[in-house]
């Protein structure tokens, strides 16, 4: 058997991802903390999206222009998070 090539194993990961997404938003409705569940959400949108910068979009064949999409998509997630958890503190 072969192994997959890059991009069937960044498809396979992105539906792991978003299957983890759905039940983990189901969280909320089982009585956890809303917070919590919205941070891992969160959390889980920014690994989708390192994996389609990474492989769909080529940046694993460029590090120095990766980091710095990395770095900006995880500043804005940050922002997002403090947005999301202000009014809830």
């Amino acid at each position: 058997m072969t192994r997959p090539d890059k991009l069937t194993f960044a498809w396979i990961s992105l539906l792991v991802l978003s299957g983890a997404t759905t039940i983990v938003a189901e969280l909320v409705n089982l009585g956890f903390d809303p917070r919590v569940t919205g941070t891992l959400v969160l959390f889980l949108a920014l690994m989708k999206a390192r994996i389609i910068l990474a492989r769909y979009l080529g940046l694993a064949e460029a590090p120095s222009w990766r980091r710095g999409f990395n770095l900006a998509l995880s500043l804005f997630c940050l922002l997002l998070l403090g947005l999301y958890l202000g009014p809830l503190l």
